[in-house]
């Protein structure tokens, strides 16, 4: 039984590492966990209705690898939700545009302030996008969308 964690190498694969690799932590806990960076269930949007009345207010900000689409209301906490069409592709294209979008979002959320629910629509564009253009424009649309400080 392998009770290793697994983790991205420098290819962007994830690699198993034994649990007693230099990289861990002692107590179990992963680093991600311990700082609050999860994407849990409770910072996504989950219901088709929150995904309806985000739509419904037109706050739309548009770049080259997604669309983002805010929601201000009482019961917004910056949560995130993330959207692939089928013009992305077959499935794991559309799976792979979600994944980029949401690591995104989950990495520069703790730059992000306001409470706002997003919803991150993917473009064709994005599949092949450099990691750090998407992530520029990712900080652009929220910096129009007044998710910034600034």
């Amino acid at each position: 039984m392998n009770t290793g964690t697994r983790q991205p190498d420098s290819s962007a694969r994830l690699v198993r590492h034994s649990p007693d690799s230099p990289g861990d932590r002692d107590d179990g806990k992963s680093a991600l966990a311990e700082a609050g960076c999860r994407l849990s269930r409770r910072r996504r949007l989950t219901r088709r209705m929150q995904f309806v009345r985000t739509y419904a207010q037109q706050r739309r900000f548009v770049g080259r690898f997604m669309v983002m689409w805010c929601y201000m209301g009482p019961d917004a906490a910056l949560r995130l939700g993330v959207v692939a069409s089928r013009k992305i592709g077959p499935a794991v294209m559309r799976n792979r545009a979600k994944r980029r979008l949401r690591e995104a979002f989950r990495l520069n959320r703790h730059g992000f302030q306001g409470l706002m629910d997003v919803i991150l629509v993917a473009r064709p564009a994005v599949v092949k996008a450099a990691w750090d253009d998407l992530v520029q424009e990712l900080n652009r649309l929220a910096a129009q969308a007044g998710l910034t400080p600034d």
